[in-house]
C-alpha cells in the first residue's frame, strides 16, 4: 500500500498562493499517473490537476492559468502551486494515484480576507 502525505494547505488572502505537497511511500511513484482534488464543504470531490508518470498536465477550467501540478520523482513528491488564489478555492486537498482509492488524509486550504 502507497502511503500519501499532503502538506503545505494553511490561510491565505485573495490572489496569495501557497504550494502543496504530497509525499509518496511504499511503492514505485514514478510509474504512477498523480491527482490533486479537492472538495468544499457540502460538495462532491473534484479533480483539480492531474499529471501522468511522463509529465504531462491536465487541469479543471476553473484553475487553469493559476495552478501548476508538477512532480518529482527523484523526492517521490507531487506538487500544486496555487496563485491567484480565490475564495472559491477554499476546500481540503487530497493527492491520489488516478485510478485507485489510494488518499492521503488532505490538507486544508482556505482563502479569506
Amino acid at each position: 500500500q502507497v502511503r500519501l502525505v499532503e502538506s503545505g494547505g494553511g490561510l491565505v488572502q485573495p490572489g496569495g498562493s501557497l504550494r502543496l505537497s504530497c509525499a509518496a511511500s511504499g511503492g514505485i511513484f514514478s510509474i504512477y499517473n498523480m491527482g490533486w482534488y479537492r472538495q468544499a464543504p457540502g460538495k462532491q470531490r473534484e479533480l483539480v490537476a492531474s499529471i501522468t508518470s511522463g509529465g504531462g498536465t491536465n487541469y479543471v477550467d476553473s484553475v487553469k492559468g493559476r495552478f501548476t501540478i508538477s512532480r518529482d520523482n527523484a523526492k517521490n513528491t507531487v506538487y500544486l502551486q496555487m496563485n491567484s488564489l480565490k475564495p472559491e478555492d477554499t476546500a481540503g486537498y487530497y493527492c491520489s494515484i488516478l485510478g485507485s482509492m489510494n488518499w492521503g488524509q488532505g490538507t486544508q486550504v482556505a482563502v479569506s480576507s
